[in-house]
């Protein structure tokens, strides 16, 4: 299965703040997903949890000292720092910071990073006065000058028992951020990618709406893929249960007549659209001002008119990509769809297929273009199918 940390190569570093609890489970995430994770720890962070801890999720050595005679650091105290793909900051305390922003390196974190030219990604956390204190904002200003990612700080109850500024990210939103930074030169850099995804819901009155099975996870997965190969990716969603993607431009609209707009808003300067939303084709002509009530009759009548199809109309891109999510007759339906809408490419997949279906997180797709070519991809998780499509989208724009 493939994922943005495959191979990778991660130097986590963890100071001494009680969201080292975090650390572990970030630890965990990264390596199921296939990366290399060498952890180093300040002398503070042991305070909150052991070496063994890291060393049992990893299976490799956790640098706790520079001066270690087993260290790598010991030996060549940039070992670290030169293989690195990505150097990660989990918890950053306060005092971890400020050493950054000063260029300091009295430890094997603060080495690390001065030696590296890996991407940094930070992640504070701290008291809530200790964040809001202007030496500590300042010192957070001057790292993102430098070009080092700040994933948060988020908002909640601290251990202190204040209600503020100053929680570590979850590790989830965390995997975003250093994904990004990973791809922050990839072949989409600068390239501003539009996805739409989701079901629209056209109401029949306050309560009551129209709409489909689509869950949004394959549009979801084309604007995390866009973002991990450098693109500034841009959603726009239906309602779906799914969390905004970090550093995914999100807009949440509901009705067909909503995305039109925004997708058309949000094409003004970009380079491709991709329609992986599941657009009603029809809406009421005359929504109810209040809830209906159940009459006598057996049968209620609703008159529907037809949606505009944002595809075909949205204009202002280099490359369209538009889905047929079919039950029958697949390449035939997919094909008039690609000559009615005048886009380069469709993704057309069997929603009755197993593992294919709305609400999974696998799917089987035909690609298919303009010239005729058909790309039959064998059934894998969505994020993947998400990567070959951008594959073909990359490939349009160079050309």
């Amino acid at each position: 299965m493939k994922t943005a940390f495959d191979g990778k190569k991660v130097v986590l570093g963890v100071t001494g703040s009680i969201a080292c609890y975090k650390a572990v489970d970030l630890c965990s995430k990264l390596v199921q997903a296939g990366a290399q994770v060498d952890v180093i720890l300040t002398d503070a962070a042991t305070k909150f949890i052991t070496p063994l801890t890291f060393r049992s999720i990893t299976h490799r050595p956790v640098v706790t000292d520079i001066f270690d005679a087993e260290s790598e650091l010991s030996v060549e105290h940039v070992a670290l720092a030169e293989r690195a793909d990505v150097v990660v900051v989990a918890p950053a305390t306060a005092h971890t910071i400020a050493k950054l922003a000063l260029g300091l390196a009295d430890d094997a974190i603060t080495t690390t990073i001065l030696a590296t030219a890996a991407p940094v990604v930070v992640a504070p956390a701290m008291d809530a006065h200790m964040y809001d204190n202007p030496a500590t904002l300042e010192n957070i200003e001057t790292l993102k000058r430098r070009g080092i990612t700040v994933a948060g700080p988020a908002k909640g109850r601290l251990a202190s028992g204040l209600w503020g500024w100053g929680r570590m990210v979850e590790p989830s939103d965390l995997l975003g951020h250093i994904a990004a930074a990973l791809g922050r030169r990839g072949d989409l850099a600068d390239k501003i990618i539009v996805i739409s995804a989701g079901g629209t819901q056209e109401a029949i009155d306050p309560v009551r709406v129209i709409t489909n099975r689509s869950s949004g996870k394959m549009g979801y997965a084309i604007a995390e893929a866009a973002r991990d190969r450098g693109a500034h990716a841009v959603l726009v969603t239906a309602p779906t249960s799914l969390p905004d993607p970090p550093l995914v431009e999100v807009h949440h609209v509901e009705s067909a007549l909503e995305m039109r707009d925004a997708v058309a808003a949000c094409c003004e300067n970009a380079d491709a659209l991709i329609m992986a939303a599941a657009v009603a084709d029809y809406r009421s002509a005359n929504p109810a001002g209040q809830k209906m009530k159940k009459g006598k009759g057996d049968t209620l009548t609703i008159s529907l008119i037809k949606n505009p199809d944002i595809l075909a109309e949205t204009q202002g891109t280099k490359v369209k990509v538009g889905f047929a999510a079919e039950t029958e007759d697949l390449l035939a339906n997919a094909r008039q769809k690609l000559i009615n809408k005048n886009v380069h490419l469709f993704v057309a997949n069997d929603v009755t297929a197993p593992g294919a279906g709305f609400g999974v997180d696998t799917n089987k797709v035909t690609i298919i273009d303009r010239d005729g070519g058909v790309e039959d991809l064998p059934i894998m998780t969505k994020y993947e199918v998400a990567h070959r499509i951008l594959d073909r989208v990359a490939k349009l724009l160079k050309s």
